[in-house]
């Protein structure tokens, strides 16, 4: 698939989910590509904390992709660069602040020099092939969240990336009705646009209402306040920085990469009066009531710092009438790991607050009122609903329908779109899937790895060593080990049982392969009439010496 007289569009994460956006346009045998973002991985991928998207489609054709351009520095839009861009050896572009974040991200990889990082002004335009690409300032939970204006020989396609319509922004700019007007009058064929949010009738709120709710809630508590939000969010960090001051309370940072966030946004010029942070054995020095901790882990991550002071194996502490705000929404998936958090909090007489108890969160997507005005503003011919479920991006295109605009493609990762000429359609389907960070090793999510990690997991793993003399005869008992068998205080007479399998298996010369067949399928057996389980069998043959 190599464009050709043509405008194509295709996502290869970020379509059909939350997280992991990757997005490409295509026109006159070149490609761009919008963000290269990761996700989290949940209990159906043990052993590992990132996915990452597959790239083989592009990376096929690499020497068409012209730049990389990124909206803005969440996870889900720049996680996967350390990890992918290296293999795409394509330039990067990305204004300041966000490229400050990428910057330490290479670094920490070990690809500064390797990966061309290039610096785009506020609002500053770049040329790629046949793709000239200017940044717009929209408002969201992190600096410098910028849409895209594409302009190309086929139409113009505005890229909203995250966004939501705030007029009063902490930190950033609010979105410029003049601007995106003018971008409307100028002729937009397609919106591509963030559908996190559809179902929610009301406007998402601005960042500065958050002040009143978490200066109330901090001002009553008369212990340590722990506030826990995303690292990135900051504008939240701007505000829980004034409730701090406002309540004369100290600051004290748990999280490296809260660390890392603060770090760069005071290099590039942003949160210059955020008070000066204490150590954690200066802030357990305080009296408890001049000490407001910010920390990461409020979706529930167990070695995120929330998660050890909940549990008690952190440097910070809290106990009986301290207050923890949770100053962030639930995504879903993290029920149940952040209620864990929650109850571990509760044992240590913890205050909890949420959202549902206190106006101390807003989201950084846009609701349905605020998705209307988009299109009412730049009056696309086409909307591509992206950054969503299968169940939200249906219904932006029900919504932008029903507001006029002429045509909806829900499309999902792998579609190739043809936005023009012509009337929008669907005209091929590439191949797109997930890799898995497994350590320090990517693997394909669905590789024989965590296939039989999952088999290990749900069954357990049982290894037989047989051991074979020289004349091809068993030159003793095999040896049966059970790892995550269910046989407990059973577990002697089961291997004793397993082993005389094994040995009734065993059939002296003839084919090696056949006979470890055999053992493996004896033990299986054996293992699933003790337990209902069908675990991983291993059979190593030992070749004895006389």
């Amino acid at each position: 698939m190599i464009p050709g007289e043509e405008l194509l569009f295709c996502a290869l994460g970020g379509s059909g989910e939350i997280g992991m956006n990757v997005n490409l346009y295509g026109c006159r045998g070149q490609w761009i590509m919008v963000d290269l973002g990761l996700t989290f991985a949940d209990a159906t991928y043990p052993g590992i904390d990132l996915i990452l998207p597959d790239l083989e489609f592009i990376e096929k054709q690499q020497e068409r992709l012209v730049g990389i351009v990124l909206t803005h520095g969440h996870e889900d839009h720049i996680g996967a660069l350390p990890y992918l861009a290296d293999e795409l050896k394509s330039p990067l572009y990305a204004t300041p602040f966000t490229a400050g974040l990428i910057a330490g991200k290479l670094e920490e990889e070990g690809l500064t020099g390797q990966v061309k990082l290039n610096i785009v002004e506020r609002g500053g335009s770049i040329e790629l092939g046949p793709f000239k690409v200017s940044f717009v300032a929209l408002s969201h939970s992190i600096p410098e969240g910028n849409g895209l204006l594409i302009e190309t020989p086929f139409g113009n396609i505005f890229h909203t990336g995250d966004w939501k319509i705030d007029d009063t922004p902490v930190i950033g700019e609010a979105p410029s009705t003049e601007t995106l007007t003018a971008i409307g009058d100028a002729g937009v064929l397609a919106l591509v646009c963030d559908s996190t949010n559809v179902f929610q009738e009301k406007p998402s709120g601005s960042e500065e209402s958050v002040h009143e709710g978490l200066l109330a809630q901090t001002t009553k508590a008369s212990g340590r306040v722990l506030v826990t939000t995303f690292a990135s969010n900051a504008a939240r960090l701007q505000t829980i920085g004034r409730v701090a001051t406002e309540t004369g309370r100290r600051v004290c940072i748990a999280g490296r990469s809260l660390e890392r966030i603060l770090r760069v946004a005071q290099a590039t010029g942003y949160l210059r009066d955020f008070p000066s942070p204490v150590s954690f054995d200066e802030g357990m020095r305080l009296p408890k009531s001049e000490l407001l901790i910010i920390a990461t882990g409020g979706q529930g991550e167990p070695r995120a710092a929330l998660g050890r002071v909940a549990s008690g194996n952190h440097e910070l502490k809290l106990t009986e009438n301290d207050t923890v705000i949770f100053s962030s929404r639930i995504i879903p998936g993290n029920e149940t790991a952040i209620g864990r958090i929650m109850n571990q909090l509760s044992d240590l007489g913890v205050q909890i607050v949420t959202e549902r108890q206190s106006h101390v969160h807003v989201s950084g997507h846009p609701g349905r009122p605020e998705l209307v005005q988009m299109y009412e503003w730049v009056r696309p011919q086409i909307v591509v609903p992206v950054h969503g479920e299968a169940r939200h991006m249906a219904e932006q295109g029900r919504l932008a329908l029903s507001h006029g605009v002429p045509h909806a493609v829900v499309q999902n990762n792998g579609d190739v779109i043809r936005l023009a000429p012509g009337e929008p359609r669907k005209v091929d389907e590439v191949r797109v899937g997930r890799l898995v960070l497994d350590g320090d090793v990517i693997l394909p999510a669905d590789g024989a790895t965590i296939t039989e990690r999952r088999r290990m997991g749900f069954g357990g793993l049982i290894t037989v060593a047989v051991p074979v003399g020289g004349d091809g005869q068993l030159a003793g008992k095999p040896l049966v080990r059970a790892f995550g068998v269910p046989v407990e205080e059973d577990r002697d007479d089961f291997i004793a049982d397993a082993t005389d399998a094994a040995t009734r298996a065993f059939s002296p010369g003839g084919d090696e392969d056949r006979m470890r067949e055999a053992v493996r399928l004896a033990v299986r057996r054996c293992a699933t009439l003790w337990t209902g389980k069908k675990p991983v069998v291993e059979v190593m043959v030992l070749q004895v010496a006389a």
